[in-house]
């Protein structure tokens, strides 16, 4: 029987980053995936795929606006969905190659199977081929992340009424896409679709898409996609999703009790995700469960049983793939006898539309609700000579500031490249500084990230200088 250090279940980000860093500590690391391919939601059915989809569509609908920077395009201009789908699918397959590298550089043994608890120390791996191998691990860490979550009522034949899985590899271009839940999947997805020439309609239960994030940004992001086309029912809960031949009817019902149906050809159903445990056997082992499915740790990671830890999608907290790997390096680093921690207040979230939305720390409602005095200042990009030149003129930054101490709490923000200047916000609070460090901060001209320093300034006694 082989006998590891660490075995981890899932190939995830979490799991694929707890591997390298258990191997660059010295650990005789293995890794189980029941996929052929590594890498797990993130990079095949997630975060990389609708990224490259993201970028494709959005490459396409760019293209209308040439015309305004003086670029003449003639002839017709068509969307071939099928190579853009196989463009999709190469950056895929380079991505998860990637990581198949990284654990023959880090000498980490990869077994293919599903990967099942014998007992507490003891791994079962469960080929295709039938045949069976049992493995032995002084410490497991279960990665096994998440699966997309359904409404009971709702029938996924995965042709029609599909999950985000399916989205991503359809073969034409909806005529109307109607999208179950105002999430960020969803609204990715959504603009897609919408930029290639779908009708996409949002049914959302709350009263507000990206429903996570603060108020404000729903807000504008709401006003900008209704800009573009994509149309919004919120306050409306689903009531039946049902396949017509080759469409879908869905009814909903809203605040008065009335009730909407819209019609269309397919229907995304995207009502978030849900920790996937299914045939771990986290029984055998002495695991715990929670009663929403996820796997149950303490503050270190560490499960009901002293030597197995769980990271990811699968225990509490955002299912995002960075929080995974940070959890991924941290149980690494508890194991090796290291001190690490994480902030998970400083996580940030992001949703990848244009204008991409972005944010960190504490919302204004969660501000208010805790009975923070806070201060607010805004700036909006469209008084930014660089947004000016490039035409991406929607959206603003807000930085919430403590009202007495002047600390940065939350920043807040939705245009151009927010995707990447929030990493600013992230390292700025992970070292407390105030609202009037970063407005004192030189930043360079003309870029985006002036919007940040703007908007510091603007909690500092209202003295924005550009506005």
């Amino acid at each position: 029987m082989n006998s590891f250090d660490v075995v981890i279940i899932g190939s995830g980000p979490g799991g694929y980053v707890a591997a390298i860093r258990c191997a660059q500590l010295g650990f005789k690391t293995a890794i189980i995936e029941k996929y052929s391919t590594l890498g797990g939601t993130c990079l095949n059915v997630g975060c990389i795929p609708s990224k490259a989809l993201l970028a494709s569509s959005h490459h396409y609908s760019d293209i209308s606006h040439f015309a305004e920077h003086g670029i003449e395009v003639t002839g017709e201009v068509k969307v071939n969905l099928e190579k853009m789908i196989a463009r999709k699918q190469a950056v895929v397959d380079q991505t998860c190659s990637g990581v198949k590298f990284l654990m023959d550089k880090n000498k980490i043994t990869v077994l293919e199977g599903l990967g099942s608890f014998v007992d507490a120390t003891h791994v079962a791996v469960a080929k295709a081929d039938g045949t069976s191998e049992t493995i032995e691990g002084k410490n497991i860490i279960i990665a096994t992340g998440s699966k997309p979550s359904n409404l009971p009522f709702i029938k996924l034949d995965k042709e029609r009424i599909i999950t985000s899985t399916e989205a991503l590899k359809l073969k034409e271009v909806p005529k109307h896409l109607i999208i179950i839940g105002g999430g960020v999947i969803g609204i990715e997805l959504g603009q897609v679709y919408l930029r290639l020439g779908a009708q996409v309609s949002v049914v959302e239960y709350l009263d507000r898409i990206i429903p996570g994030m603060d108020a404000s940004l729903s807000k504008e992001l709401t006003k900008v996609l209704k800009k573009q086309g994509m149309k919004f029912y919120v306050s409306h809960k689903v009531k039946s999703v049902e396949r017509t031949g080759d469409g879908v009817v869905v009814q909903a019902e809203n605040a008065k009790g009335e009730t909407i149906t819209l019609q269309g050809d397919y229907s995304l159903v995207s009502v978030g995700r849900r920790p996937y445990t299914d045939g771990l056997n986290a029984d055998k082992a002495g695991i715990k469960i929670t009663d929403r499915g996820m796997v149950e740790v303490n503050d270190h990671l560490q499960t009901s049983v002293s030597n197995i830890y769980a990271i990811g999608d699968v225990v509490r907290g955002a299912m995002l793939a960075h929080k995974a790997e940070e959890e991924g390096t941290m149980v690494a680093e508890i194991l090796a006898g290291q001190k690490p921690h994480i902030d998970y207040n400083l996580i940030p979230g992001v949703v990848y539309t244009w204008p991409e939305v972005a944010a960190v720390g504490q919302t204004e409602e969660q501000l208010k609700a805790a009975g923070v005095e806070y201060k607010a200042g805004s700036f909006p990009f469209k008084a930014l000579g660089r947004a000016r030149a490039g035409g991406d003129l929607d959206g603003f930054v807000k930085i919430l500031a403590d009202a007495k101490t002047d600390e940065v709490l939350g920043v807040h923000m939705i245009g151009a490249r927010c995707a990447d200047l929030i990493a600013e916000a992230v390292t700025a609070m992970e070292f407390k500084a105030s609202a009037e460090d970063i407005s004192r901060i030189s930043h360079a001209h003309p870029t985006f990230a002036e919007a940040i320093k703007e908007a510091a300034l603007a909690a500092t006694d209202n003295r924005a200088l550009h506005v």
